[in-house]
C-alpha cells in the first residue's frame, strides 16, 4: 500500500492553526490527524468538532479523527457532520465496538479501531471485515511528545501478518507516537502504511525546514 504522512495537529500552533495546516499541505502531507480527548478516557483534553469544521474550510486533505473519549457513539455524528473522513475508536471506550463502527460507516465515513500498547490484537480480529484502518498506538495515548515504544514493532508486524492471511486484507495499518525519521523506517518495515507525526514536524520550523522533514519521513518510509 502507499505510504502516507499524517501530521498531527495536536503538536501544531493552535493560535496559528490555519498557517500550520497550509504549511503541512504545501509540504506534501497526505492527510491530517486530529485527536479528540475528553479528560476521562485519557488524562488530557483537546479539540472538538468545531476544529474539524474549521480545518475542513482550509484544506482538502482527508481528516483522520482519533476519538480518545468515553461513550464515543454520542459524538460520532457531530464529528462526521463536521467533516471527519475517518473516525478511529478505541475498543476499550465502548461496550459495543461493532455497533460503533457500523454507525460510522452508515454516516458515510471510513471507520477504524485503535489498539493501545496493552490491547491484544485478538480483540480486533473480528472487526477486520468492516474496518478501513487499524491504528496501533506506539506510545501510551493522551499526550504528544512521548518516546516511541520499540516493543510495538512486533505488534505491527503481527498485525500485518494477520492482514495478509485474512480474507479482509484491505485495511490500512496506522501508527501514532514517537514517529521520526528513524522510527518511521522501523514501522514501515514492520508493515505500517500511515504514519502520524507531531512533535517531530511541528517544532517552530520554517516552511522549508518543515518540508524537508516531511520529505525525510517519506524517504525513510520508502527505503
Amino acid at each position: 500500500m502507499t505510504k502516507k504522512i499524517a501530521p498531527s495537529i495536536l503538536a501544531a500552533d493552535i493560535m496559528n492553526l490555519e498557517h500550520d495546516v497550509k504549511m503541512a499541505e504545501k509540504a506534501g502531507a497526505d492527510l491530517f490527524h486530529i485527536d479528540i480527548m475528553d479528560g476521562h478516557f485519557v488524562p488530557n483534553m483537546s479539540f472538538s468538532p468545531s476544529v474539524i469544521e474549521g480545518m475542513k474550510r482550509v484544506t482538502d486533505k482527508p481528516l483522520d479523527v482519533h476519538m480518545m473519549i468515553d461513550n464515543p457513539d454520542q459524538y460520532i455524528k457531530p464529528v462526521v457532520d463536521a467533516g471527519a473522513d475517518t473516525v478511529l475508536i478505541h475498543t476499550e471506550s465502548t461496550n459495543h465496538i461493532y455497533r460503533s463502527i457500523e454507525l460510522v460507516k452508515s454516516l458515510g465515513a471510513k471507520a477504524g479501531v485503535v489498539v493501545n500498547p496493552g490491547t491484544p490484537l485478538e480483540n480486533v480480529k473480528e472487526l477486520f471485515p468492516i474496518i478501513d484502518q487499524i491504528l496501533v498506538m506506539t506510545v501510551n495515548p493522551g499526550f504528544g511528545g512521548q518516546s516511541f515504544l520499540p516493543g510495538m514493532l512486533r505488534k505491527i508486524q503481527r498485525l500485518d501478518q494477520l492482514r495478509q492471511t485474512s480474507a479482509a486484507d484491505d485495511f490500512e495499518i496506522e501508527v501514532d507516537g514517537g514517529i521520526n525519521a528513524g522510527t518511521i523506517k522501523q514501522c514501515s518495515d514492520a508493515g505500517a502504511d500511515i504514519f502520524v507525526a507531531g512533535s517531530y514536524l511541528f517544532n517552530g520550523e520554517s516552511e522549508a525546514e518543515f518540508a524537508e522533514k516531511v520529505d525525510k519521513l517519506r524517504q525513510s518510509a520508502a527505503e
